[in-house]
């Protein structure tokens, strides 16, 4: 600011000698001319010397700016301070990405970079292991045309990352790989590749592990099972001390027989394929018989079932006896942990996130940090394992399964000491509207999933879900 001023001082004083000399010879007019010229010519040799000095490659401009006094001074000494920083600001983005690029190299995971286009902008040494990216031929090119699989590709056009891609490794169907994909900047794409394939390899031994041993031990416990329901049809001949003991027996063979099943189901949910030959079900239909079945099991609570599924167009496409298994399964908890006199609630409804079926019950509730973690398998509200609170601990996840091999999935909401609503969201995809005339026709054939003894017997206590 203090040159500004200097410099309209310096200027205003050069104007008023040129006046006076102009005046003194009677040419002030002239004397002005001249005047501007020489403080043109000499602004546009300042101009000229910027110019020549920025013109030239950074490599090899001098770092000093040119020499000037003056506001032409200033602006030299200001555009070298803005070099400066630039050059400061250049040096640190580089050390970041240098050291970003050397810590992603030295990870085990694949870190991918795809520009708007879908083209690779950049990748990191374990990528070149696991997708066979090859540096530098592949810069530029299509990610989609280096990774040929058709699940990828529908996989990254989607553009709906939420779940992550388990695909083979391309070139080597032994390796399993999960790809993650983020969004970030103008369509730019982060991927992020993991071999999972010791993972998948452990996933698969314990499933053939639970299937063999729940299959292994269905037989012995049939055998305990029918020996012990002969003893206790002869019960009278046997001493009295022995009821009690052959009763528990009982009870804990049937909770064995339930989990073996139950482990079964999940074991086959999880390693067979959805048939492609779907069953077309009505769901009024199907919600009314699970409806009866399950008032017939809690006569003595005394409930009061409210159904509000009067959609009797609507079908949807699956397996009967899975989806029966799900919503009764879900039916079946509500009226277990709803007290006397307590009001069920089933609803259909159409909603634009899909088709929903809605069991809504005033029981006990639950608490809301149980709520993430009542699919998984095994997984109580409580630590009990009493015989009384007849549950598995495989129930949800039962019905999640089922629900995902019906393009579905399970919401759970609940209030502590209010009630649960629990809901079933199926894809438009899977719902179709039948005409008045059409019947269910071979659809209902398949037997429903049979009620297990242990839920009949069962009494409500504490909210142990399956």
């Amino acid at each position: 600011m203090h040159n500004w001023q200097t410099a309209i001082k310096r200027h205003a004083l050069l104007i008023l000698l040129a006046c006076l000399v102009g005046l003194a010879i009677d040419r002030l007019l002239l004397v002005l001319v001249l005047l501007l010229l020489v403080y043109g010519a000499r602004n546009y040799y300042q101009i000229y010397r910027l110019y020549s000095w920025l013109a030239k490659d950074p490599e090899r401009r001098p770092a000093e700016p040119p020499e000037s006094g003056g506001i032409w001074g200033d602006i030299y000494d200001g555009i070298y301070r803005l070099q400066k920083q630039e050059r400061q600001s250049k040096s640190y983005l580089e050390n970041i990405i240098n050291k970003a690029q050397e810590s992603t190299a030295a990870l085990e995971m694949a870190i991918v970079m795809v520009n708007k286009q879908g083209n690779l902008d950049w990748w990191n040494k374990a990528a070149e292991t696991l997708l066979g990216f090859r540096y530098p031929q592949d810069i530029n090119q299509s990610v989609v045309n280096l990774i040929r699989n058709p699940q990828f590709s529908d996989y990254f056009d989607s553009e709906n990352y939420s779940e992550t891609l388990k695909m083979e490794a391309p070139g080597d169907s032994n390796k399993v790989l999960e790809f993650q994909i983020a969004l970030f900047g103008e369509q730019e794409r982060l991927m992020i590749i993991r071999d999972i394939t010791q993972l998948q390899r452990l996933a698969n031994m314990r499933k053939d592990f639970v299937a063999n041993v729940s299959h292994e031990l269905g037989t012995p416990i049939t055998v305990i099972k029918g020996y012990l329901e002969a003893l206790l049809d002869n019960q009278d001949l046997l001493e009295p001390r022995w009821h009690k003991a052959l009763d528990q027996m009982r009870q804990q063979s049937m909770r064995m027989e339930n989990l073996v099943r139950d482990l079964l189901m999940l074991s086959s949910l999880e390693t067979k394929t959805m048939s492609k030959n779907r069953q077309q079900i009505k769901l009024s239909s199907l919600i009314g018989e699970i409806e009866n079945d399950t008032r017939q099991m809690f006569t003595d609570k005394s409930h009061t079932f409210i159904n509000e599924c009067n959609d009797d167009d609507t079908i949807v496409l699956g397996k009967r006896n899975e989806l029966y298994s799900a919503i009764s399964n879900l039916v079946v908890n509500a009226a277990k942990y709803t007290p006397a006199e307590g009001t069920i609630r089933l609803r259909t409804r159409d909603s634009e996130a899909g088709y929903l079926v809605e069991i809504i019950d005033n029981g006990i509730g639950i608490e809301k940090h149980h709520l993430p973690r009542l699919t998984e398998r095994f997984y109580r509200v409580d630590g009990s394992r009493a015989t009384d609170t007849g549950g598995t601990g495989l129930g949800l996840a039962i019905v999640k399964h089922i629900l995902l091999r019906h393009e579905g999935e399970l919401l759970i909401d609940s209030q502590y000491g209010k009630g649960s609503t629990f809901t079933c969201r199926f894809s438009h995809q899977r719902i179709i509207k039948a005409p008045e005339s059409s019947e269910q026709g071979s659809a209902d054939n398949s037997a429903p999933s049979p009620l297990n003894d242990q839920q009949k017997n069962s009494q409500p206590q504490k909210q142990n879900l399956h």
